[in-house]
């Protein structure tokens, strides 16, 4: 048996997803075809990478269970006959008669899925432009931090609005992650203010890359998604990039003895430490232990 290569390609597939996934389907799997073909050994796609609904109604018009969604089981068949990773970075599912999911797939080689994760945090916001986001109205949460393997080392899984919340990513670092994924679908607003910082941020503070596979474009719902699919290394630097909104791949080359390096030259994942916080004015307490004044 031929020793483990020690790098890998990665590819991140930059899609404008529209209303019906079987549009989509085709999208995606034409461009994870070819990024297959330039050489790519792990693929992601974006956030919602089936369908962007805004409504309710079409929403669950087209909402499959897991187990009976079409396009899941194209990409597991994609998967198997590239023999890639295909990391799906999320589909609608349905979750429940009254709620979907927005759930993540991490596809094996052999079409397998490895893992999934259910988006924890629900983008519930109202921009100053006057774009208004509601995705709790129709998704239910998920409650567990994911992690995977890769032959070349240990992948945690996130998704979009997750990657505002740090401490999900220290979580997952501490817990042996090299590899931390975002795929997304941001705003052209929040996009050009904080995409780039948050995503060099979240590969600076933990020591490890972080693949960022992006929806961009005017959408048929007439959503404007930023683009810009980014693979980032652990000392911050961004490799590769999509240069602004078209469908299409990015590609790098990917070194874990890098993510080695960057925790050796600065330790901070060794030297967290517990703590509280004295006389807190606000609650409820977050991810932190509050002590009174006594």
């Amino acid at each position: 048996m031929s020793e483990q290569k020690q790098t890998f390609v990665a590819a991140m597939v930059q899609m404008r997803t529209g209303l019906v996934p079987r549009e989509s389907l085709e999208q995606g799997r034409h461009l994870i075809r070819e990024a297959a073909l330039a050489g790519a050994n792990y693929v992601q796609t974006p956030e919602v990478t089936n369908m962007m609904q805004t409504g309710r109604a079409g929403l669950f018009e087209h909402l499959r269970t897991q187990d009976d969604d079409e396009s899941l089981k194209a990409y597991r068949a994609l998967a198997a006959e590239l023999g890639i990773y295909l990391h799906i970075g999320s589909m609608a599912v349905q979750a429940t008669p009254e709620r979907a999911a927005n759930r993540a797939f991490f596809i094996a080689p052999d079409g397998s899925i490895l893992a999934t994760y259910d988006k924890i945090h629900m983008f519930d916001i109202d921009l100053p432009n006057g774009e208004t986001y509601r995705e709790s109205a129709n998704y239910q949460p998920g409650e567990t931090a994911v992690i995977s393997d890769l032959p070349w080392g240990r992948i945690g899984i996130t998704i979009c609005y997750d990657v505002r919340f740090p401490a999900l990513y220290r979580a997952l670092a501490e817990s042996g992650a090299i590899f931390l994924t975002v795929p997304s679908a941001f705003t052209q607003k929040t996009g050009e203010a904080h995409w780039h910082t948050l995503l060099r941020a979240r590969a600076i503070e933990n020591g490890a890359y972080v693949f960022a596979a992006a929806q961009g474009g005017t959408h048929e719902n007439k959503r404007s998604t930023y683009g810009h699919s980014l693979i980032v290394d652990p000392w911050g630097v961004v490799i590769a990039e999509a240069k602004g909104t078209d469908p299409g791949f990015i590609i790098a080359e990917i070194d874990p003895a890098k993510v080695a390096e960057a925790r050796n030259t600065v330790p901070s994942l060794q030297h967290g430490r517990r703590f509280g916080i004295h006389d807190a004015k606000a609650g409820p307490a977050h991810l932190h232990l509050v002590r009174d004044a006594t």
